[in-house]
């Protein structure tokens, strides 16, 4: 399996294909468009991620020691974003989500691409998403 860092390094190399943050858009659009509809169970209240302007519904499960993610958001920029965090993050222990900032999102120009709501809730997903691992690794540790 790729590290957080290799997943993180062909996003880059993705991105750095497209000059134009139109074409960009697109991609994210198209990442979010391939996404898999997350089941109606767990689009609860508790799963809505505080903080997003868009809807924005984050599950997570703890298997053999890895935290593994799902999520889906009603706007599809959103979406595509937030596909792209799981990319990077599911699958991997707690520690190791813990240990690596999202550099990606800095080297792809996506921060300074988005609104200021819209870059308030990259943070809420990220932040969402480090309290998973955090929870998850104080449950391992008991």
């Amino acid at each position: 399996m790729s590290s957080i860092k290799d997943k993180q390094d062909e996003i880059i190399e993705e991105f750095s294909s497209f000059d134009d943050w139109m074409d960009r858009y697109q991609l994210l659009i198209d990442l979010g468009s391939d996404v898999e509809p997350l089941d109606e169970e767990y689009k609860t209240e508790s799963n809505l991620i505080e903080g997003c302007q868009s809807r924005v519904w984050l599950w997570a499960e703890l298997l053999d020691g890895k935290v593994y993610f799902r999520a889906e958001s009603d706007a599809l920029i959103v979406k595509g974003i937030v596909s792209l965090l799981v990319k990077v993050y599911s699958g991997h222990t707690p520690d190791e989500i813990l240990d690596n900032e999202p550099y990606f999102v800095e080297a792809i120009g996506l921060r300074e691409h988005l609104s200021p709501t819209r870059s308030n809730g990259l943070v809420a997903m990220i932040k969402q998403m480090r309290l998973y691992a955090l929870a998850y690794k104080t449950k391992c540790e008991q």
